[in-house]
């Protein structure tokens, strides 16, 4: 091959003979290109691939190939020289096109970006003609060290950005804001539609809420994306992690619907959406194609959860089926995640419920090396959170030890949002060449460890400088995944059939079962008696241990559709009996099925 330049294709094949540089993870990464997208639709952060398209111009050759791109190199003075001449003419005009890049594009950004604020975050707010508003809220604990570092090296990248500060979290609670977010951060985060956020404190007791999950529930953040990769330099990390959680963050558990029932009991409400589950699944698969990753594995426990569960995985398979090109599959996700902490390296992208997606992410991130490395993307169509993936570790703050990789790592997902995509990589490449160097913050050594804010120097001292035994990232221009509308359900014939009645009694489940047979009256039939789900009448177990919190099943004789009065009087009989009664749920068909559960051991 004659000198000259050579492409990224031809790069991976003769990476690919050599094997020299590059790790699993690495390997994934080359095979990715970018799907420069400019179809209207959620701003998604696009996952690195090596340095752009296919057709873009990554090095110098000679006749037997690359030499010196990695560091190795050949013998021959003369060859090795115009080699070395080819690759710094590529660097210094990398710089000249970084420096042209800082003076005049931004200004030119700022149309297309403000257009894309106005159309994923309602307004924009005023500012500066070169710089685009954000609001930041430093958070609690360790938060503040961390966003301190991170703005140090926002700002040595040159991102025009403009930052407008409001307070959430700890504070905001103890003066006064049962929500934790005054008045004031929502009008900026409606205004600016971007939130790079610190981690937060919520209080114990009090029953104070979690600003995390009021934000992303409030502004419609739909979709948490939580990428994780493999770091060689990095001493816990495994070998050939490239994957990405992409969790459901407004429903599931973390609707927090909770009620003390009895002196014993407490309850937690699990509330799951056909449109939630279709919409976060449709997302997963529009992130598998826009970044070309070509499996899309999900994760529920629907052996147990038959309904809510079942309800995702029957969304999946649905969706899938749409996609032949992507290969899809479903595990339970106690093994799922068994196998996230074993074999991490088999996953791509898994989707999957809003409590799971929480613990697999944590999980990912510290068998990747750490969790104080994982960043985060809250994605709505009309606003976007960034934040890390870790807690306030209040235990840590102030000391200057905690890693600001996780909160960078975001701020770099919020840069490719925004239509930023060169600082992004210029920041991105910079933290990987930190790491490469061994400037490791103490969650990651035991020795030698450097503090927050030194770590974030040393980042901005490498920005222009790639990772040496990977490939370098680099994001194409800003993605826009497309998702269509989620049409409301046809309407279906529901019919209410029966009604569980939850009653407090202390007691043995035959004695409470005659005591009702006594008073249930005529349409309807006492079908079970269950203990937190566990049949204990008819037909019970003497080991069964009960507490004082039993659900009650009544279904119309003949299974035929009941008025809602004769519910209420059904009530009122048990009432008037001296029965205890805490709670009902109504027993409906839907289009001739059942939309209730059977008793454990039914």
């Amino acid at each position: 091959m004659p000198v000259g330049h050579i492409t990224n294709r031809q790069f991976r094949r003769y990476m690919d003979s050599r094997q020299i540089g590059r790790d699993q993870a690495g390997d994934a990464a080359v095979d990715r290109s970018f799907d420069h997208a400019n179809a209207g639709g959620v701003m998604a952060p696009v996952h690195p691939g090596v340095l752009g398209q296919d057709d873009q111009n990554v090095g110098i050759v000679g006749e037997e190939g690359p030499t010196q791109l990695l560091g190795w190199r050949r013998n021959g003075d003369a060859e090795h020289a115009r080699i070395l001449v080819g690759i710094f003419a590529n660097i210094i005009l990398r710089f000249i096109i970084h420096d042209i890049y800082v003076a005049y594009i931004p200004g030119r950004l700022m149309n297309t970006t403000t257009n894309a604020i106005h159309s994923t975050s309602g307004s924009a707010a005023a500012a500066s003609p070169s710089r685009i508003p954000i609001t930041i809220a430093v958070g609690d604990g360790i938060g503040p060290e961390i966003a301190a570092a991170t703005r140090l090296v926002l700002a040595a990248a040159a991102a025009p950005l403009e930052f407008h500060e409001v307070t959430v979290g700890e504070r905001a609670y103890l003066g006064g804001v049962s929500s934790g977010i005054p008045d004031d951060a929502w009008q900026a985060i409606r205004t600016t539609g971007v939130l790079l956020k610190g981690p937060i404190t919520t209080p114990q007791g009090g029953g104070y809420k979690s600003v995390n999950v009021t934000l992303r529930k409030v502004l419609g953040l739909f979709a948490n994306v939580r990428p994780c990769a493999s770091h060689a330099c990095v001493p816990r990390s495994r070998p050939g992690i490239d994957l990405v959680v992409v969790r459901e963050n407004e429903e599931d558990l973390y609707a927090g619907i909770e009620h003390r029932q009895t002196p014993e009991t407490y309850q937690c409400l699990k509330l799951v959406t056909r449109s939630g589950c279709e919409r976060i699944v449709r997302y997963a698969f529009a992130y598998a194609l826009a970044n070309g990753r070509r499996r899309v594995t999900c994760m529920t426990k629907d052996n147990i959860m038959k309904l809510t569960d079942g309800l995702f995985h029957r969304v999946f398979d649905q969706v899938a089926a749409e996609h032949p090109g992507i290969v899809a599959d479903h595990q339970i996700i106690d093994i799922g995640a068994a196998r996230v902490a074993t074999r991490p390296e088999h996953y791509d992208v898994i989707v999957t419920m809003n409590l799971y997606g929480d613990i697999l992410s944590d999980i990912a991130a510290e068998v990747a090396g750490s969790v104080g490395m994982g960043g985060s993307a809250n994605i709505g169509a009309r606003a976007a959170m960034f934040e890390a993936v870790h807690g306030s570790a209040p235990d840590l703050a102030g000391k200057g030890v905690a890693n600001p990789s996780g909160m960078l790592q975001s701020a770099v997902q919020m840069l490719v949002h925004l239509g930023l995509p060169h600082p992004a990589e210029c920041i991105h490449n910079a933290w990987l060449r930190t790491l490469e160097d061994g400037v490791l913050t103490a969650d990651l050594t035991s020795s030698g460890a450097v503090s927050t804010s030194a770590f974030a120097e040393a980042v901005a001292a490498r920005l222009g400088q790639l990772p040496q035994t990977r490939a370098p990232v680099a994001y194409g221009a800003s993605l826009r995944i497309a998702l269509p509308d989620i049409p409301p359900l046809p309407a279906e014939v529901r019919e209410q059939v029966g009604i569980d009645i939850f009653l407090h009694h202390v007691g043995q489940p035959h004695d409470l079962a005659t005591s009702l047979l006594g008073v249930v009256g005529a349409g309807f039939d006492m079908t079970m008696i269950t203990n937190r789900g566990v049949k204990v009448w008819p037909d019970g177990h003497p080991e069964t241990i009960c507490t004082d919190h039993w659900r009650c099943r009544f279904m119309s004789t003949g299974m035929v559709a009941v008025p809602f009065a004769q519910l209420l009087a059904l009530i009122g009989r048990l009432d008037a009996a001296g029965f205890d009664v805490i709670k009902t749920e109504g027993l409906f068909y839907f289009a001739g099925k059942p939309g209730y559960s059977a008793g454990q051991g039914a």
